[in-house]
C-alpha cells in the first residue's frame, strides 16, 4: 500500500473543503466553514495492481499569496489546484500558488479543478482559457462539489499520477 500526501491549493472559498468532503464522504453541505490552518483527511483509491492512500491536506484558502505557508506542502507528492469557475481572479491565485510550490520543491504531479460547474449561469472562465491550459498537457476537470461531477475522476487521476 502506498501513502501519498496531496495538498489542496486555491484561493479563499473556491470549494477545496467541499471537494474533499464529496470525495472522502460522498456528501455536500451548504453550510460554509472556513478552514483555519490545515484539515487532513484520508481516502484509499484502489487500482487493479495497487491501492493508494491519499492523505489529503486541505489548506486554508489564500487570496493574499504573501500569507501562504509553503512549508505545509513539504513532503507532498501531488497537488489539487482549485479554481472557482465563477471568479476568474481565483485562476491567477491557483497558478501563482503552483509556481511558488514548484520554486520551493520542484515540479510535482497536479490536477487543476475548475469547481462550481453547477453554477453555469454565473460561469466566468472562458473555454479559450481552459483550452490554453489543456494545451500545456495539464489534467483539467470541470467539477461540482454539489453534484459530484468529475470529482472522483480528478482524484483518481491524481492518485494514478503519484503512484508511478
Amino acid at each position: 500500500m502506498l501513502q501519498k500526501k496531496i495538498c489542496m491549493l486555491g484561493g479563499f472559498a473556491v470549494g477545496k473543503t467541499s471537494l474533499v468532503r464529496r470525495f472522502v464522504q460522498s456528501i455536500f453541505s451548504e453550510n460554509y466553514l472556513t478552514t483555519v490552518g490545515v484539515k487532513i483527511d484520508k481516502k484509499s483509491v484502489a487500482f487493479p495492481d495497487k491501492t493508494v492512500d491519499l492523505i489529503l491536506w486541505d489548506l486554508a484558502g489564500e487570496d493574499d499569496i504573501g500569507s501562504f505557508r509553503v512549508s505545509y506542502v513539504r513532503g507532498a507528492t501531488g497537488l489539487v489546484l482549485v479554481v472557482d469557475g465563477t471568479r476568474p481572479s481565483t485562476l491567477a491565485v491557483a497558478l501563482t500558488l503552483r509556481e511558488r510550490v514548484e520554486a520551493e520543491f520542484g515540479a510535482m504531479p497536479f490536477v487543476l479543478l475548475f469547481n462550481k460547474s453547477d453554477l453555469a449561469d454565473r460561469w466566468a472562465i472562458s473555454d479559450g482559457e481552459i483550452d490554453e491550459l489543456k494545451q500545456r498537457g495539464w489534467q483539467i476537470y470541470l467539477t461540482s462539489a454539489l453534484s459530484g461531477e468529475h470529482v472522483d475522476d480528478a482524484f483518481r487521476q491524481l492518485a494514478s499520477m503519484v503512484a508511478k
